[in-house]
């Protein structure tokens, strides 16, 4: 009846397990349909961005030629408003000349009015009365020579006069002339510039446009990324979930299966303690366990835990904490007991008949190359040197330097 109820006991835990298992796949595969929708509008969201970014390309490459026509439009108002500024300058001077040559013909104005004015006074002076009047010939000549001089002046004031008059009036028409002109060609520029100024805005503004579009298609893509990544996340947690559920479903179905079998009396139970209180049983394959601790990683293929890619596992990792003992599976002959590569603190013991175990991963070691231990004598203590992402056993069994299962042994 007891082994009636152990199997029974075995077989429920196996159903529980595999209703669990059947229970995640349908949560799995509702959260794969999950991740490719939003994978599916991820991709949406950038072909939509795409689409957009090419338009934006088409029309920044229109406005830049319109930048280079309105650099050319504002190049030409330029000039031409130069050219319209020097003009308003010389018109500017022009304006002072004829202030200053004004002001130059007022006072030769004056200097003939005074003249004018004397002859009047004085009456009517003959120049042969001012000849005559001479006291020798060389007075003559003196008095012929001044009225000379006089006469001369008098035509130069004149002509100077109406030389600076013309002069003045010259400019000043010639001067109004290029201001009509310019004030013309720099009016049309301007018209000219603010057109192309004016396309330029526009194509900015369009381009601004597209790109406020494009941001929001850039986030959506980003946001439907990182749903996914959450999605997969819980993917991976489902699925590490249901390998240790399995793993634990295992380990309870192999021991209910050796309880039964001890129960039917096909295989003796061995019991070693130590001070700890630690118990170690050999289920008939002559090893003890190294460590009481869950199976953290089975025997055989599986993803590296640091490296991430698939790799042999050779042994069996038995969760523990920092400083338990590790206890030797079986007797015999420490062959290496010091630091191996990955394996960090290691010890190996050699069994005899090809036989070699290993113990990975320790804190630090209690036994030395050459010394013989017995079964269940403490030979280290458990931790996480090496490549390890936590204090636990890393235990071998080799056999012609090959590592088998050791599950066979245990």
């Amino acid at each position: 009846m007891k082994k009636f109820f152990i199997l029974l006991t075995a077989t429920m835990l196996m159903f529980n397990a595999t209703t669990f298992a059947d229970d995640d796949d349908d949560e799995i595969e509702q959260l794969e349909v999950e991740k490719a929708s939003y994978e599916e509008a991820a991709e949406r969201a950038r072909q939509a961005a795409e689409l957009i970014q090419g338009k934006i390309d088409s029309v920044s490459e229109f406005k830049r030629q319109l930048d280079e026509a309105a650099a050319e439009a504002t190049a030409v108002y330029e000039e031409r408003q130069a050219a319209l500024d020097e003009t308003l300058y010389r018109i500017d001077e022009n304006e002072v000349k004829l202030a200053e040559v004004t002001e130059e013909l007022n006072a030769k104005h004056q200097v003939l009015e005074t003249r004018v004015r004397d002859i009047y006074i004085n009456g009517q002076i003959s120049y042969l009365d001012v000849l005559f009047g001479a006291q020798d010939f060389g007075d003559f000549l003196t008095r012929m020579d001044l009225l000379k001089r006089v006469i001369i002046r008098d035509s130069e004031l004149v002509a100077d006069v109406l030389a600076y008059q013309n002069e003045i009036k010259e400019v000043g028409k010639q001067l109004e002339a290029d201001r009509k002109v310019q004030t013309e060609l720099a009016a049309k520029a301007e018209e000219a510039r603010d057109v192309q100024l004016e396309k330029v805005a526009k194509q900015q503004a369009l381009i601004d446009l597209m790109q406020n579009d494009k941001d929001v298609y850039d986030r959506q893509y980003d946001e439907m990324m990182a749903s996914s990544a959450e999605v997969q996340r819980l993917i991976l947690a489902k699925e590490e979930e249901r390998r240790r559920a399995a793993e634990a479903a295992e380990a309870a179905r192999r021991q209910a299966e050796l309880e039964a079998q001890r129960q039917a009396g096909n295989v003796d139970i061995v019991e070693f303690g130590d001070d700890s209180g630690y118990v170690m049983q050999s289920y008939g394959g002559g090893m003890i366990w190294p460590i009481s601790g869950p199976i953290t990683s089975e025997f055989g293929w599986r993803t590296h835990p640091i490296f991430g890619s698939a790799r042999f596992h050779s042994g069996l990792d038995i969760g523990g904490d920092y400083g338990m003992p590790i206890h030797a599976a079986q007797s015999g002959v420490i062959i290496e007991a010091g630091w191996i590569g990955g394996y960090g603190n290691t010890v190996m013991i050699d069994h005899g008949g090809g036989i070699v175990t290993l113990y990975g991963h320790n804190e630090s070691l209690a036994v030395s190359v050459g010394q013989q231990v017995s079964q269940g004598q403490v030979i280290a203590y458990c931790g996480s040197t090496g490549n390890s992402t936590g204090p636990h056993c890393h235990f071998e069994v080799r056999v012609g330097g090959e590592p088998v299962s050791p599950w066979d042994y245990l």
